[in-house]
Parts: C-alpha cells; sequence; structure tokens
C-alpha cells in the first residue's frame, strides 16, 4: 500500500497549495486523457499512519484564508479539498501485478453570504462574490447532471466544480453534508441548504475500480525499487569478481626469493 495527501484552496478563484512552501503561488488546472483533471505542481507527501495525516491536515489548515465577518469572527473565506490516494499492488488472475488506485476528496466549502448580514465590504465583499459565484456554479451543475437532458454540464464555470467534476459525474461515490442553522433568524439560508442538499441527493454514478491507472506513483516506486534490486546485485557480482582475481594474485606473490635470485613456494 501507498498512501499520500495533498491540501488546496479556491481563493477568489485561484488555487493555492496549503501544502507548499511559497503561499502566494497560483497554481493551474490542468486536464489530461489518461488522468483527468489535476493540480500542476501541487504537493503530495507520503504519510505512514493516521497521525502524520492528522499533522498534516492541521498544518495545512493553519495556512487557509479565514476573515472576519458580522456572522462569524474565523469565517472560511475559500473552499478547501485534502485529498487521501490510496494505491495498492496484487497479483492478478493473469499472474502479472497490478496497481489500484483510490482517491477520497474531503470537500470544506465556504458558505453562501448575503451582504445584507455579514456586512461584508472591501475585500470582504469580493471574497463573498467569489464564493457566491462558486456556489452558484456547483448548483447549477447539479441540477444539469440530476436533469439528465442537458448535454452540456458547466464544469468549466469555476475552479470548484472543475475539481469536482469527478466527485460529481464520474466514477465515485459521493456524500454531502449540509450544515444549517436553528436560529429563525437564518430561516431563508437553512431552506436553501437544504433545497441544495435535495437536489445534489439526486445525482446517480456508478462507480468502478481504477485498475492500472496511469498516474500510480506506487507502480514508479515498483520501478525504482527494481532497478535499484538489479544494481545491487551488479555491485555485488562485481565485488565478488575483484576479490577472486586479488586471491589469485596473493598466491602467486605468496613466495620467498632465495639467494640465487629465483622465487620458491613455501611450504604450508
Amino acid at each position: 500500500f501507498l498512501v499520500r495527501v495533498s491540501y488546496l484552496e479556491i481563493y477568489n478563484e485561484e488555487v493555492r497549495d496549503l501544502l507548499g512552501k511559497d503561499q502566494s503561488q497560483r497554481l493551474e488546472v490542468k486536464e489530461r486523457p489518461d488522468v483527468g483533471v489535476y493540480i500542476k505542481d501541487l504537493s503530495a507527501y507520503v504519510v505512514n499512519n493516521a497521525d502524520d495525516m492528522d499533522r498534516i491536515m492541521t498544518l495545512g489548515h493553519k495556512n487557509r484564508s479565514v476573515g472576519a465577518t458580522n456572522m462569524n469572527e474565523h469565517s472560511s473565506r475559500s473552499h478547501a479539498i485534502f485529498t487521501i490516494t490510496i494505491e495498492c499492488s496484487e497479483k492478478g488472475v493473469d499472474g502479472n501485478m497490478h496497481v489500484r488506485m483510490g482517491k477520497l476528496h474531503l470537500v470544506d466549502l465556504a458558505g453562501s453570504e448575503r451582504q445584507a448580514k455579514t456586512g461584508a465590504t472591501g475585500q470582504r465583499l469580493k471574497e463573498a462574490t467569489k464564493i457566491n459565484l462558486s456556489l452558484s456554479t456547483l448548483g447549477n451543475v447539479i441540477s444539469a447532471l440530476v436533469d439528465g437532458k442537458s448535454t452540456h454540464v458547466p464544469y468549466r464555470n469555476s475552479k470548484l466544480t472543475r475539481l469536482l467534476q469527478d466527485s460529481l459525474g464520474g466514477n465515485s461515490k459521493t456524500m454531502m453534508c449540509a450544515n444549517i442553522g436553528p436560529a429563525d433568524y437564518n430561516y431563508d439560508e437553512t431552506i436553501s441548504t437544504l433545497r441544495y442538499a435535495n437536489r445534489a441527493k439526486n445525482i446517480k454514478n456508478k462507480a468502478r475500480i481504477n485498475e492500472d491507472p496511469k498516474d500510480a506513483l506506487l507502480r514508479q516506486f515498483q520501478k525504482e525499487i527494481e532497478e535499484l534490486k538489479k544494481k545491487l546485485e551488479e555491485g555485488e557480482e562485481i565485488s565478488g569478481s575483484e576479490t577472486s582475481s586479488s586471491e589469485e594474485e596473493d598466491e602467486e606473490d605468496d613466495g620467498e626469493i632465495g639467494e640465487d635470485g629465483e622465487k620458491r613456494k613455501k611450504r604450508r
């Protein structure tokens, strides 16, 4: 097994690596036929246990963009995606080794905001506008998937929906947790959230096993291990040959020079 994690946030429609050294770097969203949608230069860390994973998640969480509004002193100003990638290798019925890979995306969506309640101005208002726009696009994608009649699903209209493309309408199983407030003051937001979740639960996906994916890191590691083993074996053979030659030379030199100048072999 090989387990690795990555952590990113979408802030003002820009992707940031929460585990990267340069927090100001803006990453690009790319797509390839063999691996699908991915983030170029996004860092990933191999973990050995749950403690490693928790430590890395905590580290990344500290780098998230937060700010104060009238409704929340520590309001998330971005969407965040923590991804756990698991790869395993096993022998198939054909006798060959096959790699299987699965991904778990833990997504924290920023809450929809109404300027009248949050009192957002300036930078906070800009953040709220971007948040609401991406959530609106997500709602449109969900509606298109549920409807089933639409020939076009607007995944590319936001970074959020682009990155969640596989989770929403691809090879996946998806669970959405909708958070609502019990106060009547939040009645409109509560109704909106419940309707949002109700639409999402009607999406139907058919998950399948990802076998021998092109971007499996485990396969790369296995190849490197085999190459290192081969080099090690070659090194041992060379070392063994040099040792034998050295012993033969020692035996040839193992003699005495007599008074007549001729070499005589020692008696043992």
